[in-house]
């Protein structure tokens, strides 16, 4: 409680000063976009392939299922298929609708070229008489109502760390791709119908790591995000935020952290109150004695405050399946699926050499992020 007195405090000005330049920067970014700033350019257009495109027609939407910031998802039909139809708010002026329009083009073209088993497969989109995209349509619920359905149990750790495992491996595939999310959190993956694994969803906010003019401040939840994005409360309108795909990591960290502890994170604080702690105070969820070293440590280089220290998703699956090849005894899935990426193609050895193996990439990880903390802080690099 000492920590929400001290953000309802001294720190209640910034907190409302950044709310407030939340609330500007939206109309800024529209603006600037759309080219309404001072001698500013209207922003290009960005156009769909038509081998994209589905006839409007051939969809039946059914029930709403979800709802967000950008548009309504339903559940609907499209031929034979069940799916997923999420549609887009058009905007209320010209200006608007260009906006939207644009960031509808960009979400159907980045879904399209991205494919990967723990990506919500895209199916198509229609551009009129509305703007939708259709997905695969996933069973399950979202692992944030997963997750809330059995607090205050905790996932099996074998689960955790499977389910960890399919948000990295596919946040990997669209950092390979130079795709930054900006908005991962527990609400944007979904459970398969065997609630065994999830799909990472919603690119509504996902940026080409090349397209920086695009990246504002206005992104994902804060409770989730990564700091950088938030840091300065007097951003101008319309300034940009130079960042990169590090703060999918840092959000990693923090569902990563949920999925072992099944804890909200920052708890009684309001999103505000909790980018507020996260980015002024250096503060992060406190992390439980019964989590692994192992774990927390790779929690901890993920959310570390120097984007710079941060893993890459691939370190991170391997850290991941280094951590289950200590677990005793592993099943054969873990071990027929799993050898190649925590300990190289060409292992033949036992399950005692694995583990082995396992411990020694923790320890140079370990050293390569002591060495990068120890580089950073040191008088010369200040």
């Amino acid at each position: 409680m000492s920590r929400i007195r001290e953000v309802n405090g001294g720190g209640a000005q910034v907190v409302e000063a950044y709310e407030r330049r939340s609330i500007e920067s939206r109309s800024g970014e529209i603006q600037s976009k759309a080219g309404l700033g001072n001698g500013s350019i209207i922003a290009p257009r960005l156009s769909i392939d038509e081998s994209l495109l589905i006839d409007a027609k051939s969809l039946f939407i059914g029930s709403k299922i979800g709802e967000g910031a950008h548009g309504k998802v339903y559940e609907g039909r499209f031929g034979e298929r069940i799916v997923a139809i999420k549609v887009l708010h058009r905007g209320s002026t010209s200006d608007e609708r260009s906006v939207l329009e644009n960031r509808f083009a960009r979400e159907v073209n980045m879904m399209s070229k991205v494919k990967h088993e723990n990506l919500v497969k895209f199916i198509g989109a229609c551009k009129d008489p509305l703007m939708a995209i259709v997905t695969e349509l996933l069973p399950g619920m979202s692992l944030r109502k997963f997750l809330f359905s059995i607090r205050p149990n905790k996932l099996e750790l074998p689960l955790a760390l499977s389910f960890a495992l399919d948000i990295a491996r596919a946040m990997e595939c669209l950092h390979a791709n130079g795709i930054i999310h900006r908005d991962l959190k527990p609400d944007n993956l979904l459970l398969t119908a065997d609630q065994k694994s999830v799909k990472l969803a919603d690119f509504g906010l996902a940026r080409e790591e090349t397209v920086t003019e695009m990246m504002t401040a206005e992104t994902g939840t804060y409770r989730w995000m990564a700091p950088e994005l938030y840091s300065t409360v007097t951003l101008r309108q319309g300034e940009k935020k130079h960042y990169n795909n590090k703060v999918d990591v840092y959000s990693f960290a923090i569902v990563l952290w949920e999925l072992l502890t099944n804890r909200m994170p920052f708890e009684g604080m309001s999103n505000l109150q909790a980018a507020y702690v996260a980015a002024f105070k250096q503060e992060r969820p406190s992390i439980p004695d019964d989590i692994p070293p192992e774990l927390a440590f790779i929690i901890q280089s993920s959310w570390v405050e120097d984007p710079n220290l941060r893993p890459s998703f691939n370190q991170i699956i391997r850290m991941l399946n280094a951590f289950l090849f200590t677990l005793s005894p592993p099943s054969p899935s873990l071990l027929d699926s799993q050898a190649d990426e925590a300990a190289g193609p060409s292992s033949n050895g036992t399950v005692t050499e694995l583990s082995a193996r396992a411990r020694g990439k923790f320890g140079f990880l370990r050293q390569l992020f002591a060495a990068k903390r120890t580089k950073s802080s040191s008088p010369q690099s200040q």
